[in-house]
């Protein structure tokens, strides 16, 4: 069995990156009730900017129990790590120095840096956007970020925490 993870919000830590980088320009740190339900454009003013930082995607904090928890899929199924980052193109070489840090067991030949995730072909998918999941074929798991915790699930399962990845598929 096939199983594609998304980076930005399931594995790397992109709203921490985010609020980080928004105190940083405003002084404040945003609550996760002012940025709930927002669009990540819409909840951090600058984040066009903060993403063609570079470092953003170099020094993104894991997400809690994601390392864990994938090491023990990658020994059980085929596992790829797919991200459209070629929608950053600094973001390529950061995503896999990253990856190649904090995820040392998966391979390259795991690592799919692409711009549509429709091409993607896998029996399950996790992501954290709606955009990513509608047009997937195979089983979607909806991984909870702050920019789409109001959002109805629709067909897609949605999980709190890799703990929950866990007990579904281990």
């Amino acid at each position: 069995m096939r199983i594609a993870v998304d980076m930005d919000g399931v594995l790397a830590n992109v709203t921490e990156q985010f609020l980080r980088f928004d105190e940083n320009d405003f002084g404040r740190r945003k609550t996760h009730a002012e940025i709930t339900g927002k669009p990540e454009l819409e909840a951090f003013p600058n984040s066009r900017k903060y993403v063609y930082t570079p470092g953003f995607f170099r020094w993104a904090p894991v997400v809690e129990g994601s390392r864990e928890i994938l090491q023990l899929l990658n020994n059980k199924y085929e596992i790829f790590i797919v991200s459209a980052a070629t929608e950053f193109p600094r973001s390529l070489s950061e995503k896999q120095e990253w990856l190649n840090e904090f995820f040392p067991f998966i391979q390259w030949q795991q690592m799919v840096f692409c711009g549509l995730k429709t091409i993607i072909d896998a029996d399950i998918m996790i992501d954290d956007h709606f955009k990513n999941l509608d047009y997937f074929k195979g089983k979607t798991i909806l991984f909870s970020q702050p920019h789409n915790l109001l959002l109805a699930e629709g067909r897609h399962h949605r999980v709190h925490s890799w703990n929950e990845i866990g007990e579904m598929l281990l």
